[in-house]
C-alpha cells in the first residue's frame, strides 16, 4: 500500500494529459477527435481546459480516461506506459482548425504558426521544428480528408509536383490542393475534389506554400 501510495503521487497532472495527448496521436487522432469519438464533448482534453479560469489544474476524470481507451482500442496497461513513456521520441506540434487558417495572425510571412489560438497535437515523428497541424471540418475535401482529419504540414520541406499542398493567398485564402506544377510565375492546382475546376495562381497572389507530409487516416 505504501508502494502504491507512493506511486500515486509521483504522478503529475503534466504526466497524465500527455498521455491523453499521446493515446490520441496512437489512434492517428487530435485530443478533439478523441473526445468526439468516445462520446464526449469534443472539448473535454482541450488544452484550455486543463485548467481553470483561476489557474488551478483540472485533471480529466476516471470515467472520461475509460471511455477514450474503450475509443482508442487500448487497455489500461497501455495507458500506464504512455504515462511514463519519457523516450522523447514523439512531441507535440501546433494544432488549428483549417476554418480558422485564413484568419490574420495565425501565421507569419512563411507560414510558420504564430498567436495564441493554437492548441497541441501530439505527432510521434514531426518532421521538424517548424511543422504545423490543421484539423478538417466538413465534407468539402472528400473523399481525401474527412470530418476530423488531421493534417501534419511541414513548411520546410520542399514542395514537389504531384503533392499535396496547403496554400495561403495575401488575401487570406487558405486551400488545400495537389501541385500540379510550379513555375517562376505561376502555380497550377488541382482541388481534392474532382467536381472542382482546376486553378492557376499567381506568384504574386501566394503568400506561402508548404506541403502535408501526414495525414490520420
Amino acid at each position: 500500500m505504501v508502494r502504491q501510495a507512493k506511486a500515486q503521487r509521483m504522478l503529475t497532472h503534466d504526466q497524465i494529459w500527455v498521455a491523453l495527448d499521446r493515446l490520441a496521436a496512437r489512434a492517428g487522432l487530435s485530443p478533439s477527435g478523441l473526445a468526439k469519438r468516445a462520446g464526449l464533448d469534443p472539448t473535454t482534453f482541450n488544452k484550455s481546459k486543463r485548467v481553470t479560469s483561476d489557474g488551478r489544474e483540472r485533471w480529466p476524470s476516471t470515467e472520461s480516461i475509460a471511455k477514450a481507451l474503450a475509443a482508442a482500442d487500448s487497455s489500461i496497461d497501455t495507458f500506464a506506459r504512455l504515462v511514463g513513456d519519457d523516450s522523447g521520441d514523439g512531441r507535440s506540434v501546433p494544432l488549428l482548425g483549417l476554418a480558422l487558417a485564413g484568419a490574420s495572425g495565425a501565421f507569419d510571412e512563411s507560414g510558420f504558426p504564430i498567436g495564441k489560438s493554437w492548441s497541441e497535437f501530439a505527432f510521434p515523428a514531426a518532421e521538424n521544428s517548424h511543422s504545423f497541424a490543421l484539423q478538417i471540418s466538413g465534407d468539402a475535401l472528400q473523399p481525401a480528408y474527412r470530418d476530423g482529419d488531421v493534417l501534419l504540414v511541414s513548411p520546410g520541406t520542399p514542395v514537389r509536383k504531384g503533392d499535396r499542398v496547403v496554400v495561403k493567398t495575401k488575401a487570406g485564402e487558405v486551400t488545400i490542393a495537389t501541385l500540379k506544377r510550379r513555375t517562376a510565375k505561376a502555380l497550377d492546382l488541382r482541388p481534392l475534389n474532382a467536381a472542382q475546376a482546376e486553378r492557376t495562381m499567381t506568384v504574386g497572389e501566394l503568400a506561402w506554400i508548404a506541403r502535408i507530409v501526414w495525414a490520420s487516416q
